[in-house]
């Protein structure tokens, strides 16, 4: 039985932060690591699958949206609407790197110690792109969570680069936020599953020296301002939630 589980999440290439996060002490001695999607489309792709392989049986990766557009980008002509740094990273993965994020699964669910059966996603359960967030109505996460084994009392997502706990009719849903485009706040945000309890954590980084090291550890031609934005969170939590809010079925 997995007894500690450190989750990340939506790393999208950015080395440094994760590098961070990684050398916290409760993450580098967690049994497990779990990376909920989203890991490489960004400035540094190669280097944050390097970093993540390195980690070998202590990880576990899930797939996420944005690592399906990677696949589907370096596979095939690019397609409509894709964005630049998609289509940039999908050039700079090796045929192994594409295998590996062609054959990530989703969902997984993991027995954990104190928790039964996790289930870990992207977007939702059934839905690797599927939006849900802190404050989306009661019925509409009825219709995510249908057909979930009543078992699994704990879902841990990602997608929406913003941390939170909430119940949901006596389940527990954690985001864990995002690693290299958070929004609310600057830093590698991740959580811990422990003894049944769960925590939010934000590792503090220095922000200028992380965009200097993605800038230096990057051809990505936009590079500096991807970095500028997202690493400063230039987003807001606010701002995120009514971008995103739409997305989840509420009405309008």
């Amino acid at each position: 039985m997995i007894r500690t589980v450190a989750v990340l999440s939506d790393i999208h290439g950015v080395l440094p932060v994760l590098e961070a996060v990684l050398t916290e002490p409760a993450v580098a001695s967690a049994d497990l690591i779990v990376v909920t999607g989203d890991h490489a489309s960004g400035p540094q792709p190669t280097q944050v699958l390097d970093r993540l392989a390195a980690l070998g049986d202590q990880v576990v990766l899930v797939c996420g949206n944005a690592d399906r557009e990677l696949v589907a980008a370096a596979k095939n002509p690019p397609v409509d609407g894709t964005d630049d740094v998609t289509l940039w990273a999908a050039a700079q993965l090796s045929t192994d790197q594409v295998a590996i994020l062609a054959g990530l699964p989703h969902p997984v669910t993991i027995d954990v110690e104190g928790f039964g059966p996790v289930l870990f996603c992207h977007g939702s359960p059934r839905d690797d792109d599927e939006v849900v967030l802190v404050d989306t109505r009661l019925e509409r996460w009825a219709e995510v969570f249908a057909g979930l084994p009543p078992a699994v009392q704990t879902v841990v997502c990602g997608h929406t680069h913003m941390p939170f706990i909430r119940l949901v009719d006596r389940r527990q849903v954690i985001n864990p936020g995002s690693i290299g485009m958070p929004y609310g706040g600057s830093g590698g945000h991740w959580a811990l599953l422990h003894g049944g309890s769960v925590t939010l954590h934000r590792v503090n980084v220095d922000v200028e020296q992380a965009i200097a090291q993605v800038v230096a550890g990057s051809d990505f031609p936009n590079r500096q301002e991807w970095a500028e934005y997202y690493l400063r969170s230039a987003a807001s939590d606010a701002e995120a939630l009514a971008t995103f809010g739409p997305r989840d079925g509420r009405p309008t």
